[in-house]
């Protein structure tokens, strides 16, 4: 699932994706039958009907990346997952992918070893830096080969991957999910114990984070940002944090490439962590290119009037739960009334480049600054003298956001 680029500058001198009409439509219906209920339901009865013929046991893959430390992490669950329940648990070595898939691998591996680090506590593990069994050297070739191949067969591209019954879990992070699968067909061995890695709650209820900050990046068109953008709203409203909207154009739009197998797996995965924060996600209708940039240029407007946010919020909603035509002006039109915003005052100032070079500055603090490159992204601030910046990738990092407010804030 990839859109072809039609070149435009944007701030950084890189590409900006304008595709065509129908590739737009294209691309969306295909990213709606892959997140349709009905299509997942009949996967997985198709699985467990035949797992039920065969009398087969519940066969899971294992990539284990040697260089990855999420893979670290992952490895210190692999005896309780195979204890827990009635599976086949089969290991294969990998090497990284690299490539259009991992376009950034340097920095990729460098955010990879800081994020372990700082979640690896919450999930009761050991980081990666401690380990001192951890596999520093390569496995033979013969076994990457055979790997590596198995992975790209299976179509991915990520070490830390387990994979059963055609879906995709990646390390800790989604490792609840297949649990939870395993559980409903009766394949735990004791439902009574808790979950291996349960995902941490994002709770801020009782604290007062007023004397914090949190600077906020996200972009129109990532499924990841739809899905948490209206719970991180809520959450800085709720304990009083001093939010910093500072949204970026989506990765594509940078130069950034989007990959059929790695955007099937991304709205996959965003359908998924949707429907367990109870969020809805789907039907979409992609807003990359001339959408994103019509929106954007009514921020510098909305925020003068204070919705910005709800700017936003309104196109994330109609592009991502409602599939609405942002590339036309009657999408546009809804987004800003949504918003409550005046459609007549909104046309004046449509399309205009005031929000080019605020948009450039953020991306350049975002990628730059902090090291992310990918959004939704947070930076937390404050706290006192010796506490460091916070900064975190993804929508499955608000709950540590939020574990970092409750430890740095004030008791209400």
């Amino acid at each position: 699932m990839s859109l072809e680029p039609e070149p435009s500058p944007n701030p950084n001198g890189k590409l900006m994706v304008d595709p065509p009409a129908l590739l737009r439509r294209l691309v969306s219906f295909a990213a709606n039958r892959t997140i349709a209920p009905e299509r997942g339901a009949k996967r997985r009865e198709r699985v467990e009907t035949a797992l039920r013929k065969a009398g087969a046991w519940h066969k899971v893959e294992y990539f284990h990346q040697y260089d990855d430390p999420y893979s670290h992490l992952a490895q210190q669950v692999l005896d309780s997952l195979q204890q827990r329940y009635d599976i086949e648990l089969v290991v294969h070595q990998i090497r990284a992918s690299g490539g259009k898939n991992q376009p950034e691998l340097a920095m990729l591996d460098a955010w990879a070893r800081r994020d372990a680090e700082l979640i690896a506590p919450h999930y009761g593990l050991i980081r990666p830096s401690e380990m001192k069994d951890r596999q520093d050297t390569a496995p033979d070739a013969a076994a990457l080969d055979a790997g590596s191949a198995r992975l790209d067969k299976l179509g991915h591209y990520s070490g830390a991957m387990f994979h059963y019954g055609g879906e995709w879990f990646w390390g800790v992070d989604r490792l609840f999910y297949l649990e939870q699968w395993l559980r409903d067909l009766g394949a735990c061995r004791d439902p009574a114990l808790p979950y291996i890695c349960p995902r941490p709650a994002i709770d801020v209820s009782g604290v007062d984070a007023s004397q914090l900050t949190l600077d906020f990046y996200p972009s129109l068109n990532s499924p990841y940002t739809a899905i948490i953008y209206d719970r991180t709203i809520a959450m800085a409203r709720e304990c009083g944090i001093l939010l910093h909207h500072k949204p970026v154009l989506p990765m594509v739009m940078r130069g950034v490439p989007a990959t059929r197998q790695k955007g099937g797996y991304i709205v996959f995965d965003a359908k998924r962590e949707g429907e367990h924060l109870g969020t809805q996600f789907g039907p979409v209708l992609f807003p990359v290119g001339e959408p994103t940039r019509q929106i954007y240029s009514l921020f510098p407007w909305a925020r003068a009037q204070g919705k910005d946010v709800a700017l936003l919020s309104a196109a994330l909603r109609l592009a991502w739960t409602e599939a609405a035509a942002l590339h036309r002006p009657e999408g546009i039109r809804l987004a800003v009334e949504r918003a409550g915003l005046d459609w007549g005052a909104a046309q004046r100032h449509l399309g205009t480049d005031g929000w080019k070079a605020e948009t450039a500055r953020n991306q350049h603090e975002m990628a730059e600054e902090l090291g992310l490159w990918g959004v939704p992204s947070y930076r937390l601030r404050g706290g006192g003298p010796d506490e460091q910046d916070l900064c975190v990738w993804g929508q499955d990092r608000l709950w540590l956001i939020a574990a970092e407010i409750r430890r740095r804030g004030r008791t209400k």
